[in-house]
């Protein structure tokens, strides 16, 4: 009897393995030479020197709370930005979502192409055009209220997509016995459809905020008066003479940020992956009617 073969291609013979070990190894080495040349040149350049970490790493040092504290002021603005697209994006993302499932296909043909404009353009192009219509229009608003309209008109379409794929993922019984006990369209949607799809569409989801939190950055490229964590960043190393050290450090602010949005989805996935299981457990344990209550210990 043959070996059983993998669904998209064959398991690598002996020689293969071989071929993919060297490869991996030279790979490896040629990009551990390539950082040992950079840390040289590095050092060579004075860029590990105390000075120029000392503002940042340093509380000891004069600049370190006046640093930390543009930091801090520029993270502030960072998050509020994105905390409002986030909440905007869900929202409307949401509601894109069950109005193009609810329409028939020529009412939703405008919707469809409008998402599908706001989805093929670049997200600073889509930040620079809101604020441009905003200055056409001649509306006051703060530059603040551009990077978040812009976020919101670009991320919650991708929510929608993603709402929508996780609610025609679902099996069409459902829908079939929402309306077979007497419920409409819209409260099938509302109270059977949206809730299992956006728990199980809910690592897509988080992903997608994630992206959110760090496209608040793009305001640095086209908005000069969003003073987020990029704009004191900018000024920072401007001040200090040492971007690569200023930089380095927010990068490290960012990837901290997104380390904690993946513990959150990972937590709310376990929550609510708990609390459903439970739930079935509790059905299957309810006694039956004339029947007395089943006992899950032995």
């Amino acid at each position: 009897m043959s070996a059983p073969q993998a669904v998209l291609f064959d398991a690598p013979g002996p020689r293969a393995r071989r071929r993919i070990l060297i490869a991996s190894v030279v790979a490896g080495l040629a990009v551990l030479a390539l950082l040992v040349v950079a840390v040289l040149r590095l050092v060579e350049r004075g860029q590990f020197d105390a000075e120029k970490w000392a503002p940042l790493v340093d509380p000891s040092t004069k600049e370190f709370p006046q640093v930390w504290g543009l930091l801090l002021d520029g993270l502030l603005v960072t998050l509020q930005a994105a905390a409002l697209a986030v909440v905007a994006s869900l929202l409307i993302g949401v509601t894109l979502a069950a109005v193009r499932l609810s329409l028939g296909r020529a009412g939703r043909m405008p919707l469809v192409a409008l998402m599908e404009l706001l989805r093929g353009l670049p997200v600073v192009v889509t930040i620079l055009y809101v604020y441009v219509v905003f200055l056409a229009t001649g509306l006051d608003v703060e530059q603040f209220w551009a990077l978040v309209v812009g976020l919101t008109l670009y991320n919650c379409v991708i929510i929608a997509e993603i709402t929508r794929a996780g609610v025609q993922s679902l099996p069409k019984g459902q829908v079939e016995a929402g309306l077979a006990v007497g419920l409409t369209k819209s409260q099938v949607m509302r109270l059977i459809q949206l809730p299992q799809a956006l728990r199980a569409m809910l690592p897509a989801i988080i992903s997608q905020l994630v992206v959110i939190l760090k496209d608040t950055a793009l305001a640095i490229v086209v908005l000069n008066s969003v003073h987020d964590l990029m704009w004191h960043a900018n000024k920072i190393r401007i001040f200090l003479d040492n971007p690569l050290q200023t930089y380095f450090v927010v990068a490290v602010i960012y990837i901290l940020l997104n380390l904690v949005l993946d513990r959150l989805a990972h937590w709310t996935q376990r929550r609510l992956s708990r609390a459903g299981t439970e739930k079935v457990v509790d059905e299957a344990n309810a006694p039956v009617e004339g029947e007395p209550r089943r006992s899950t210990t032995a």
